[in-house]
């Protein structure tokens, strides 16, 4: 049986089908974002429609089917893997500069002729993109319709509504009560002018409530909205996912259970004059419709994920347990992975596998947060690439071991904690090239740890100091340097973010309690990748007569190997900054580790001269 063949002409046909749908409803084309009724970027199965009818697995992307093309929009990160998934489909791939580029927006303004009409499913589609959409099509004359969801025409045996278990996340890992939250919260609807606040993001639910579930793979967050007054607190769950005494635990906090279905019908009776907040880039057009006239909606973010990028001191300590656990966990795996070399047959599966089972080991960790990149040489080359088991590469096997750079990106969730950690090794020898542009990225990420910055930097004017010394020599990355991080919660999370992908809004000014991933990279297509990753914490660093200023505290704790390191290319200041981060990781990781593990952190925490 030929599998590839078979999944291109199962896509084929699901365009097929598509295309017939849109005959029917008189429209011109299908926009399908990567998008569930809480705006997620993991979606749940039932919502992951643009992987179905594509073939392409990323986590991010836009499928746009007309009568006659299909385009699918990736950014850089994306750009090898869609084109090999997509293969022999008749799916043209679009290469976008980010993920939130408009690119599909103006192409279908272009493309399609005044009187056209585009059909999206409003359910799936954030009311910000929705007006972003709209406005540009009405400009060329181009409908848009957004009470259709067509995969359900097309889709056989979809999936229902996920059923996974909600349950709590206890004290004292949540610091915080559930109390406290609301307090906080309905004090910042006060300020906004609004004394309703409705809320569907998924990881501000799961934060607020100090519940934890597993709709979402990698995610520890279940499917839910939040209805918020200065009265009472509506939670919309699915019914039998609240086990009775949790029920009536919550009931106790200020919380009322109702089915995950109402909650569009409670929007739409909500008393004449009430004022609404609604954060418009986390709802989606449907809510908003359900909304009456007669209510007043406030436009602002959700006071929630402002709140929960600021990790509180206590949540900062466990997060610090967290990391010596992932850091011992790290230190049994490459223990492993160098002994093995040469005497085992290992591929990039086998280093999925070893890594996730040696965090598995560690007390509190609850699951991997994100599926693991394992990518040896040229497969490195693809920022988000996945092994399977149809594709992947051979690394070493016994009496022979090959020759170049893995790259490894993974992270763990554990009740203390969300880690995210990308390391490059050698196999084999390493040349001179690979050397400087491993050095390089590692000067990136050194100049972004040592940063010191007023409280308040917008936190994409950021991302230049890692990109500075890849610049030097030629060189760029397309993907951004750094996202926010959960606590126990999404491995990607906002508002900040240092990229040059995201608008320097005052939400994304750095504050202290956020924790932000630093991890600049440089990629040779075909060749070979390097990406080194570490978490960061902002705290405060001194106050002077200019005001407040932050610096990073490094939270990862795993050696950066020092093998792939040009010297030549470091100056001296960078080589005190690595030892000392090194101290920093043997003293740390040490006291979890014996035998082999220990004596392979000490080897690799060694001073660099």
């Amino acid at each position: 049986m030929d599998t590839l063949a078979d999944n291109r002409a199962l896509v084929r046909a699901r365009i097929d089908a598509m295309r017939a749908a849109l005959r029917a409803q008189g429209l011109a084309a299908w926009l399908l974002p990567t998008a569930d009724p809480h705006l997620s970027e993991y979606l749940p199965e039932r919502w992951q429609g643009r992987e179905w009818m594509s073939g392409f697995t990323g986590s991010a992307g836009t499928l746009v089917v007309t009568l006659d093309a299909a385009t699918l929009w990736v950014d850089s990160r994306y750009w090898t893997q869609a084109e090999v998934q997509t293969a022999g489909t008749g799916i043209t791939v679009m290469k976008i500069a980010g993920g939130t580029s408009p690119g599909h927006v103006e192409w279908l303004a272009q493309t399609l002729a005044a009187g056209a009409t585009v059909g999206a499913d409003g359910a799936v589609l954030s009311l910000a993109a929705e007006r972003a959409l709209r406005e540009r099509l009405s400009a060329r004359g181009v409908g848009l319709r957004t009470d259709l969801d067509l995969l359900d025409s097309i889709w056989p045996q979809r999936a229902g509504l996920p059923t996974a278990a909600v349950y709590e996340h206890p004290a004292p890992y949540a610091s915080a009560p559930r109390a406290d939250k609301l307090k906080l919260l309905r004090e910042a609807m006060a300020t906004a002018g609004a004394d309703a606040h409705f809320i569907s993001t998924l990881d501000d639910i799961a934060w607020i409530t100090n519940l934890r579930g597993a709709d979402v793979s990698y995610n520890p967050v279940f499917a839910a909205h939040l209805l918020l007054t200065t009265e009472r607190a509506v939670l919309f769950v699915g019914e039998g996912k609240i086990a009775p005494a949790l029920r009536q635990t919550l009931e106790r906090d200020g919380f009322t259970l109702a089915p995950y279905a109402e909650a569009a019908a409670t929007l739409g009776a909500l008393a004449a004059n009430t004022a609404l907040l609604l954060d418009p880039r986390r709802i989606t057009l449907a809510f908003r419709h359900a909304v009456p006239a007669s209510v007043r909606v406030v436009e602002a973010i959700n006071p929630s994920t402002l709140a929960k990028s600021r990790k509180t001191e206590a949540e900062a300590a466990f997060v610090r347990k967290a990391m010596e656990e992932d850091g011992a966990a790290l230190a049994e795996f490459f223990a492993w992975f160098e002994n093995a070399l040469g005497k085992e047959r290992i591929t990039e599966l086998t280093i999925d596998e070893q890594i996730c089972a040696a965090r598995a080991r560690r007390p509190g960790f609850v699951s991997p947060s994100f599926s693991t990149i394992a990518g040896f040489n040229g497969n490195g080359a693809q920022p988000h690439y996945r092994a399977t088991a149809e594709a992947h590469a051979l690394i070493a096997e016994p009496g022979r071991t090959g020759g170049g750079l893995l790259l490894i990106d993974s992270g763990g969730q554990y009740f203390f904690g969300t880690t995210d950690i990308t390391r490059v090794v050698p196999v084999g020898n390493t040349s001179l090239e690979q050397r400087e542009d491993y050095t390089r990225v590692l000067k990136g990420m050194i100049a972004l740890s040592r940063a010191k910055f007023p409280r308040g930097t917008r936190s994409p004017a950021l991302d230049t100091l890692a990109r500075a010394p890849i610049w030097a020599a030629g060189a760029d990355y397309g993907h951004g340097t750094g996202h926010g991080v959960g606590y126990f919660l999404n491995v990607h999370e906002g508002p900040q973010g240092i990229t040059p992908h995201l608008a320097p809004e005052p939400h994304t000014a750095m504050e202290p309690g956020m924790i932000t991933s630093n991890e600049p990279g440089l990629y040779r297509p075909g060749r070979w990748g390097v990406r080194i990753e570490n978490l960061v914490l902002a705290v405060p660093a001194e106050q002077t007569e200019f005001g407040d200023f932050l610096r990073f505290e490094t939270l990862t704790l795993c050696p950066i190997d020092t093998r792939c390191i040009e010297r030549s290319l470091l100056a001296q200041d960078e080589v005190d900054w690595l030892n000392a981060y090194h101290a920093e990781v043997r003293r740390r990781v040490g006291p979890h580790l014996g035998g082999e593990a220990l004596a392979w952190l000490e080897r690799r925490t060694e001073p660099l001269h």
